[in-house]
């Protein structure tokens, strides 16, 4: 076994198939490297994704393990025994099912319920194959605006968002799971789709932060890591959210007193382009605040990251303390041992009972 990198470095960037090549390898034990993010297209079956992950932990122990596995249309692993979970609009309806005060409390109670069993789910189900990490809850306002979120979103009101995305936070939590809200401060209201194109939300500072951003404030130190959004918010900074030092160190450091980990969005994304290079684009977030940058579908920029970006030891290293602190604590259960788990069996009853799943 390779000797642990305990200092993890800022890049979290991906693979090509279902199993490490060569280039994958350098890659991965390249010093700046501190995260491996998973696609669908590195799944076909819970054997092989957990060779493939337990190939990576051999490499590099200390390394996150990634995946955008959110419910939904955002899940990456699908068959061979993974639970399909709900969309988090669903379990937003869930909430607003009611018809007096008691039925109100009723549906608000039935739906965190529901959420936290999703979430223990979720990440019970990842942690068994060797993942440690979902890039989730959503944090987006759903406006009836945005394509590209639509239904990941748990509601329009940030107080149903708060109260959901923090159950579904206690069920990672109680699996061993960190958690990522995003996209910050919110992409519910820009109409395009930032992989494509170049978002521009044209509200004031005063209505996004009494809305949209309203979900990070109240989950406060509950909330782990936080992804910000390539989305140009004009009357407020002339960068994306990302790339942002008002965003990222005078609203989110300063004035929300988020302490946890901040990961960039994939800087292979359209959204990214207006900052130039992707070595340009990875500096600039890491000078506004990111502790991490992702870099994903384009080995090509992995390796121009991996060859040309310039770190500090200083940055380096508290970048690498707060990522230290996502990494699973508790034990990890097998898949066969989890199915005979009773807090398992119980997550995806309720699940069942609800048709949920």
């Amino acid at each position: 076994m390779s000797k642990s990198i305990m200092n993890p470095g800022p890049i979290t960037l991906d693979v090509v198939g279902l199993e490490l090549n060569t280039e994958d390898r350098r890659r991965i034990l390249d010093p700046l490297t501190g995260g491996v993010i998973l696609f669908g297209r590195n799944f076909t079956n819970r054997q092989q994704l957990t060779k493939l992950t337990a190939e990576i932990k051999k490499l590099r122990p200390d390394v996150l393990i990634s995946i955008d596995h959110e419910g939904g249309r955002v899940q990456r692993c699908r068959t061979d025994g993974f639970t399909h979970l709900p969309a988090m609009r669903q379990l937003g309806e869930l909430w607003a099912v009611k018809t007096t005060s008691t039925h109100a409390a009723e549906s608000a109670a039935l739906a965190m319920a529901a959420t936290t069993a999703c979430g223990y789910v979720l990440a019970t189900e990842l942690r068994a194959c060797g993942i440690d990490f979902s890039f989730a809850p959503v944090l987006d306002l759903d406006f009836g605006r945005s394509g590209v979120i639509g239904d990941r979103s748990f509601s329009r009101d940030p107080q149903i968002v708060f109260a959901l995305a923090k159950s579904l936070n206690e069920g990672l939590r109680l699996a061993g799971m960190a958690n990522c809200g995003k996209h910050f401060p919110g992409h519910g209201w820009a109409e395009a789709d930032s992989h494509i194109a170049i978002p521009v939300d044209e509200r004031s500072l005063a209505e996004i932060l009494n809305n949209d951003a309203k979900p990070y404030e109240w989950l406060d130190l509950s909330l782990a890591a936080v992804m910000p959004a390539h989305v140009i918010y004009p009357k407020v900074d002339q960068l994306p959210a990302g790339f942002s030092n008002i965003w990222l160190h005078s609203v989110l450091r300063q004035e929300l007193g988020f302490e946890g980990v901040i990961f960039s969005d994939d800087l292979s994304m359209e959204g990214a382009s207006v900052v130039g290079s992707v070595v340009q684009g990875a500096e600039l977030a890491l000078a506004a605040g990111c502790d991490a940058v992702l870099i994903c579908n384009r080995p090509d920029l992995a390796d121009q990251l991996l060859s040309k970006l310039k770190v500090s030891k200083a940055k380096q290293s508290e970048s690498a303390m707060r990522l230290n602190r996502l990494m699973p604590k508790s034990p990890t259960l097998s898949w066969d041992e989890l199915q005979e788990e009773a807090e398992y069996q119980h997550a995806r009853g309720l699940l069942k009972q609800m048709k949920l799943i």
